[in-house]
C-alpha cells in the first residue's frame, strides 16, 4: 500500500494522529458493512450501553480474518513498527518485532489469541465514551480506523474524537471527520513529546461523538491480540 509514510510518522510525532487520504474503494467499504450482520464471521459482540462504553455495538472478527482485513492488518504492520519502534526508547518501553507475525507469536506467549480487528456500528444517538485498547500486557502502541461510510451522506455527527492529558497542562482534544475509505492512524495508549527538557509522556485516549441521523460504520484494526 503506497502511503506517505513519511508525512504519516511527522504527524504523529507533532500531532498525534495522522490520516491517510483514500485506503480502500466505496465497493470495499459497502463489502465489509455488509458482513456485519453475518454472525459467523464473528468470535464476539459487544452492546456498548450495558458497558456504560456509550451507544452502539461493536463486534469482534473471528479467525480467520476476511482476506481484506487480515491484508490491511498485515501490511500496515511493518512501517508503523518502524515508528513504534523509533518511539520505543523515548518512551523506556521495548521495541517490537518488525512484521505482524513476530507480533502475534509474542501475544501467543503472554496468553493473547484472540484477534482484535472490530466492525463498529452506531445508529442515531450513538457514541463512544472515551478509552483505550488495552488487551493484556502485550500492546502495540498503534493503530487505526477506517470510515466505512459517507459523511453527512450515510449519516451525520459521529467525529473521531481523540484526548491527549499533557503533564501538567489542560488536556488537549483532536476532532477529525475521515472521509469514506480513510483511515486515521493514532496511539492506542500513549506517545512521546518533545518538551523543553527533552522528551515525555503523553496519554491519549479515543471515542465518537454522537452520531444525528443515518448508520456510522467503522473498521477499526488493532495489531495486538487479545487474552
Amino acid at each position: 500500500m503506497q502511503l506517505d509514510w513519511p508525512a504519516i510518522a511527522h504527524a504523529l510525532d507533532e500531532e498525534g494522529v495522522a490520516t491517510t487520504g483514500p485506503l480502500l474503494t466505496p465497493k470495499e467499504c459497502a463489502d465489509i458493512v455488509a458482513m456485519f450482520d453475518d454472525d459467523a464471521r464473528f468470535r464476539s459482540t459487544v452492546v456498548m450501553a450495558r458497558h456504560a462504553f456509550g451507544e452502539g455495538s461493536y463486534r469482534y472478527f473471528a479467525d480467520p480474518l476476511p482476506p481484506l482485513v487480515q491484508t490491511l492488518r498485515k501490511e500496515l504492520y511493518p512501517p508503523l513498527a518502524a515508528i513504534a519502534n523509533r518511539w520505543a526508547p523515548l518512551l523506556g518501553e521495548q521495541t517490537f518485532p518488525e512484521d505482524l507475525d513476530g507480533l502475534l507469536a509474542r501475544c501467543a506467549a503472554a496468553g493473547q489469541d484472540r484477534p482484535t480487528p472490530l466492525l463498529l456500528r452506531y445508529g442515531p444517538g450513538g457514541y463512544n465514551c472515551l478509552h483505550q485498547d488495552v488487551y493484556g500486557d502485550v500492546t502495540f502502541p498503534l493503530q487505526f480506523l477506517i470510515m466505512l461510510g459517507r459523511p453527512d451522506e450515510d449519516f451525520t455527527g459521529g467525529e473521531s474524537v481523540f484526548v491527549e492529558q499533557r503533564p501538567r497542562q489542560q488536556s488537549r482534544a483532536t476532532v477529525l471527520r475521515p472521509g469514506q475509505g480513510e483511515a486515521v492512524i493514532f496511539p492506542v495508549r500513549h506517545r512521546p513529546r518533545r518538551g523543553s527538557r527533552g522528551f515525555h509522556k503523553v496519554q491519549l485516549r479515543h471515542g465518537v461523538s454522537a452520531v444525528h441521523s443515518g448508520d456510522r460504520h467503522v473498521l477499526g484494526i488493532v495489531f495486538h491480540n487479545a487474552r
